[in-house]
């Protein structure tokens, strides 16, 4: 039987070697879930992301968790090589390459749909061909040429951030009339190369970019209107997972909390997120935003469900 290594601890085996599992069914975007919020797993193959770098810095850390996150329960896994944090260095496309595409491929085998992290067109194509089967990048206005290309032929989903300026400068870009209104306008002109391009609408996956040249009030604001994106028409990805913002809000003795303290606070915001309706969350803790993408669909079938009994019973009255 064909069979892949599920990450240890998860398994009887008391070797640090992973454990065998049997090949699950290969994971597609068209089979994602549609009767709730998706939920991806972020898989940092870096030395200093800002949460966990240096925790899966190595091809044996990374595949290990990765699979955890994947047998956990995640829809998608999303590999990346670059730190996005503010203040990160760029790092050498043959080195992102190195860190994560044989995560990419050991992944896809297992049957896992996998995005890939990056601001580079090259290393985009190679994932893809290594088995990823979606592009995630944070480029925003700065998207590459070369990138639009790549999408338009290979016709793959791709998550559209907004984003101003690069890691080391975004801090300073926060100037906005209506930081909501605003995002939309940006996204949509962006939007359009894509389309220009030939790239389908349904590829499109659009993300606001919280934490990305936002300060704390203005990533509130953009979460309290998400439905507002939501209008744009595309699906709407949201990573609020451990940002600064929500480390802030729990500050205690003057001091915030740590980024790996700040995942309750994730979940919080993943329940509130896909009680607007979106379609998913990029978390780093997989289990607890899983949970708050049912409670969410749990309220939005609860609403539905009154709106039809009110009109029914609206019309039954009408009809008398």
């Amino acid at each position: 039987m064909d069979s892949l290594a599920a990450a240890p601890g998860t398994g009887p085996a008391t070797s640090p070697l992973p454990v065998l599992r049997a090949r699950k069914s290969m994971t597609t975007f068209a089979s994602l879930p549609t009767d709730r919020m998706v939920v991806m797993g972020i898989l940092n193959c870096t030395p200093d992301s800002f949460s966990d770098g240096g925790d899966y810095n190595s091809t044996e850390t990374a595949i290990a968790h990765g699979l955890r996150m994947y047998y956990g329960g995640a829809d998608i896994i999303d590999v990346g090589g670059e730190s996005t944090r503010p203040g990160a260095e760029d790092v050498d496309e043959a080195e992102e390459q190195a860190r994560i595409l044989p995560v990419i491929a050991t992944l896809a085998k297992a049957g896992a749909l996998v995005s890939v992290d990056t601001r580079h067109a090259s290393t985009a194509e190679l994932a893809l061909d290594a088995g990823a089967g979606l592009i995630n990048d944070v480029s925003g206005a700065n998207v590459h040429e070369d990138m639009i290309t790549l999408i338009a032929k290979r016709q793959v989903p791709y998550v559209l951030m907004h984003s101003r300026g690069d890691s080391r400068h975004m801090d300073s870009l926060t100037q906005y009339t209506d930081v909501v209104e605003d995002v939309v306008a940006e996204l949509g002109e962006i939007r359009e190369r894509f389309y220009a391009a030939g790239v389908k609408a349904e590829n499109l996956i659009l993300d606001p970019g919280i934490g990305f040249s936002k300060n704390a009030e203005q990533n509130w604001e953009l979460l309290a209107n998400l439905d507002r994106v939501a209008e744009m028409g595309n699906k709407i990805l949201v990573g609020t997972s451990r940002k600064r913002f929500l480390g802030s809000l729990l500050t205690s003795a003057g001091k915030a909390a740590a980024p790996k303290e700040r995942d309750d606070a994730t979940s919080a915001t993943s329940a509130l997120a896909g009680a607007q309706g979106i379609w998913g969350v990029r978390v780093h803790d997989v289990g607890a935003s899983l949970d708050a993408a049912k409670v969410a669909a749990r309220l939005r079938a609860g609403r539905k469900s009154r709106d039809a009994r009110l009109a029914a019973a609206g019309q039954a009255r009408d009809a008398q």
